[in-house]
């Protein structure tokens, strides 16, 4: 993150401003306070095999979800009511995805963090139509790491995500099935997507936005794991694997255990980190994700909590305290053993002899429109998918600057690529920045600076996005789009 811990004392001296936090998690209608549901992992879809490639069959439909006991809330979801399943792929996979739209409207499904050609990354470009499928076909180039699908459809990405039509990617690999690390699904590797919904007294969660979340972005008072309203999860009494997607639509986390216990980071978007990172919190923005190993050997109770934030900390500050999962250790202790020092040989940034410049700008910026009609742009364009607005040579090593004058944090999202943060406004990143990232956080006044390559895919006519992933101002015009030729 920007100079962290600068960042880090802004928001608590926000949050010390504002108060004592409110809980998130325990909250929304008629919630019986202390009755945590157990968590359920969301399905494990390994694909069949059909003519040498791993085929994945995903119904988007709506449906009903119970997140209150014997209450029915409107949702979207893939082979389910809510959310969809974790796809498993190993590296070196050819897959086809089947994606059948079961709703009355349009929509895309993008494969976030995935290196694949134009024509399959699931933009904007690649409109299903209802009661059709889509049936793209790609190889699985990335390394073992935690990614994820969700909905991109023009101006109407942030309903659907809302509304759950969003999952994980599980990669595996070689490299990474070596290293003593807890990789047993379900059993101490365990998948969680972290969100955030508000409830009307109804218990439905309509996508209805004022002019402060169309500025910054919707937010809710309850928090959720997989689905769950603050679950509790039975953990082996040892070593323990979280990967960690923050899949709200606009909030930013900052995680933490409920005793201060610290834990190490191994994976950032792309995957593995050179070496693990101890920590205490770690900071996730909409879109990133990270792996986290704790150690639950003591046999204690503890809970995953997060101080939540919006994008526009100078003006709102924190929003809350989420509580989203009570980890419960069963069964024997068993001694953790020495963290390994090293898990994954990257090589040094390369230089580069062209750099772009994109520049984020928002309503009341010098742009001269309303929020509600738009109001964010990159380089002066709101996004135009008519305009073609950067074109990129292929297997060329190029720096990305990031600037941002606006005074909300942007979590910015690039396709196609995982790339290296170089700089931040001229300082080193993070070691939890070290490794390969799809997704970076531009706070307020910043500039980062990042190295981009597409090596494998050329395509004239069909681009990749670049926006920012607080999904209002995505849809609201915080996109471009670009060619690799």
């Amino acid at each position: 993150m920007p100079n962290r811990l600068t960042r880090r004392q802004t928001l608590a001296a926000l949050g010390a401003a504002l108060g004592a936090p409110a809980l998130l998690g325990r909250a929304g209608p008629a919630f019986a306070q202390g009755a945590r549901p157990q968590l359920v992992m969301p399905p494990l879809l390994e694909g069949a095999l059909a003519e040498g490639r791993r085929v994945y069959d995903l119904a988007v439909a709506a449906g009903e979800t119970e997140f209150f006991p014997g209450e029915k809330t409107a949702t979207i979801g893939l082979n389910q009511s809510y959310l969809g399943p974790i796809l498993k792929v190993r590296k070196g996979d050819a897959v086809r995805m089947n994606v059948a739209n079961g709703l009355g409207e349009p929509m895309t499904l993008h494969w976030h963090g995935l290196n694949l050609p134009a024509a399959t990354d699931g933009g904007p470009h690649q409109v299903i139509a209802p009661a059709s499928t889509w049936s793209p076909e790609f190889e699985m180039r990335e390394r073992a790491g935690t990614y994820w699908y969700h909905g991109h459809m023009m101006h109407r990405t942030g309903a659907h995500v809302w509304a759950g039509m969003a999952g994980m990617i599980r990669v595996e690999d070689a490299e990474a099935d070596a290293l003593p690390l807890p990789s047993t699904h379900g059993e101490d590797d365990f998948t969680l997507v972290l969100q955030d919904r508000r409830f009307t007294r109804d218990f439905q969660m309509p996508y209805e936005l004022s002019m402060h979340d169309a500025m910054a972005g919707i937010a809710g008072d309850t928090a959720l794991v997989n689905g769950l309203i603050a679950p509790f999860m039975e953990v082996p009494a040892g070593r323990i694997r979280l990967r960690l997607l923050n899949g709200s639509n606009a909030s930013f986390y900052n995680l933490r255990f409920s005793d201060g216990r610290r834990f190490w980071q191994v994976a950032s978007d792309g995957g593995l980190l050179p070496a693990p990172v101890e920590l205490a919190e770690a900071i996730l923005a909409p879109g990133e994700r990270a792996e986290i190993v704790v150690d639950c050997d003591d046999g204690a109770a503890v809970s995953l909590l997060a101080d939540v934030f919006s994008a526009e900390v100078r003006m709102m500050g924190g929003r809350g305290t989420a509580d989203f999962l009570e980890l419960r250790p069963r069964g024997a202790t068993r001694a953790a053993g020495v963290m390994t020092d090293k898990l994954l040989d990257l090589p040094e940034p390369e230089a580069s002899a062209t750099t772009r410049r994109f520049v984020l700008e928002m309503g009341g910026m010098g742009m001269g429109r309303g929020m509600m009609g738009g109001g964010f742009a990159i380089n002066g364009k709101a996004m135009d998918p008519q305009r073609i607005d950067e074109v990129v040579p292929v297997n060329t090593t190029e720096t990305w600057v990031i600037e941002n004058p606006t005074p909300m944090f942007h979590p910015f999202h690039i396709h196609n690529t995982q790339f290296r943060i170089l700089d931040r406004s001229g300082q080193k990143p993070g070691p939890h920045e070290a490794g390969l990232k799809d997704t970076v956080v531009v706070a307020p006044g910043e500039s980062v600076s990042v190295q981009v390559r597409f090596a494998d895919f050329t395509d004239p006519d069909r681009p990749y996005m670049y926006h920012c992933h607080i999904l209002e101002h995505e849809d609201g015009g915080m996109m471009g789009q670009f060619t690799v030729v």
